[in-house]
């Protein structure tokens, strides 16, 4: 344990709340998702468990890899990725395999294993918003010279992923509002940009309808009908909440679940439905607690980083994470209409862990920063 805790560096916290959610990710995906296993792989029930292991040890190896290296070099690469997203993102919709109706994957060469570019674009449009809000504090209330360029930036990666996957767009477009909040944009202009895109939202929305609902229009549409007619609830809605009124306040215990054998996607968009029916009312206020603490600890990096940059990096990223698992749990609970988002760190998946890790080694990478400095800085007043 000392030789662990010698070579990694930040905060200490962030680490074990990453530790308690691949635990409990590997014990959830094995549970949810072993008759997966048994029926797609020959009886090995055991296949998505140890898959999800070896996505979770290379996310663990990048973010380790991530958090080694200085913040401040993301700054530099944060527009090169933004230039690359752009192009990839309408490979995807071009050429991507049309998966339920949605383009969102492309295969990675020489391998089985497809790569979700939304999540290359969201870590790159958060990069460079921190990348702009620190670089341009000077004229940040400047319609022309401080917002425009940014607000360009998120109209484009937001309307390349929506048509495709419009609540990774909508959750994007969420958090990129939010880190103009934060990096003191002016309050006029971010009005209007929302008002803008509500309404240039909406008449795209009605149209794509009253032309025939073409694509995943028709899909959005149900989903809505389905979320707000409440005696209408869709199948995923009703079983859902069953698993979870299963789970009282113990829950049935670790793979006793029943409702993962009805429930569509138990081991990623429902999986916090089947971990409370089995861990119960405690089990999912401990993941909550966990999100949560990740947000406490992220919000202390942001206080105590001296670079504008270190701090809208954090919690541009942090926000982001933790909204999508308040958003998974809401469809879960059906507070929500049902959006497709995974709950990081936990739900089965791929590329998806990978990203992740990265996001969180970035926010160590800040933390780490600071410890160095105020180590430097305690070394100073002794001498």
């Amino acid at each position: 344990m000392n030789w662990i805790l010698t070579r990694i560096k930040g905060d200490i916290h962030i680490w074990l709340v990453v530790l308690m959610l691949t635990v409990i990710s590997a014990i959830m995906v094995y549970s949810s998702s072993a008759s997966l296993g048994y029926s797609k792989r020959a009886g090995n029930m055991e296949y998505y468990l140890f898959r999800q292991i070896g996505f979770i040890i290379i996310g663990l190896l990048f973010m380790y890899g991530t958090h080694l290296v200085n913040y401040i070099y993301f700054s530099r690469i944060a527009q090169i990725l933004l230039y690359i997203s752009f192009p990839l993102l309408l490979v995807t919709y071009i050429f991507g395999p049309d998966i339920n109706e949605a383009k969102r994957w492309l295969m990675v060469p020489g391998t089985n294993l497809t790569f979700q570019t939304s999540d290359l674009a969201k870590l790159a449009l958060i990069m460079y918003l921190a990348r702009m809000l620190s670089k341009k504090q000077a004229v940040i209330k400047d319609f022309k010279k401080g917002f425009l360029p940014m607000a360009a930036a998120i109209i484009g990666i937001c309307a390349f992923i929506a048509p495709s996957d419009l609540s990774t767009a909508a959750l994007l477009f969420v958090s990129s509002i939010l880190m103009l909040f934060i990096g003191r944009v002016s309050f006029k202009h971010i009005s209007l940009f929302i008002a803008t895109i509500l309404i240039i939202g909406s008449l795209s929305v009605f149209l794509a309808i009253k032309l025939g609902s073409p694509g995943r229009i028709s899909t959005w549409e149900a989903r809505m009908e389905s979320y707000f007619n409440k005696s209408g609830d869709s199948y995923q809605a009703i079983q859902s909440k069953i698993a979870i009124a299963r789970g009282e306040i113990i829950g049935k215990g670790p793979g006793s679940s029943v409702q993962k054998s009805f429930l569509p996607n138990p081991y990623s968009d429902f999986i916090y439905s089947i971990l409370i029916e089995e861990w119960g009312f405690i089990g999912g206020l401990f993941i909550i607690f966990l999100y949560l603490w990740l947000l406490f600890r992220t919000i202390r990096i942001v206080i105590n980083s001296p670079n504008a940059f270190g701090a809208l990096l954090s919690v541009g990223l942090c926000m982001s994470l933790v909204l999508q698992a308040f958003i998974n749990m809401g469809v879960a609970s059906n507070l929500l209409p049902v959006t497709g988002l995974t709950l990081p760190m936990v739900s089965m998946g791929g590329t998806s862990v990978v990203f992740t890790s990265v996001s969180l080694g970035i926010i160590l990478s800040v933390s780490r920063h600071i410890e160095d400095n105020n180590k430097n800085d305690l070394q100073l007043e002794i001498a």
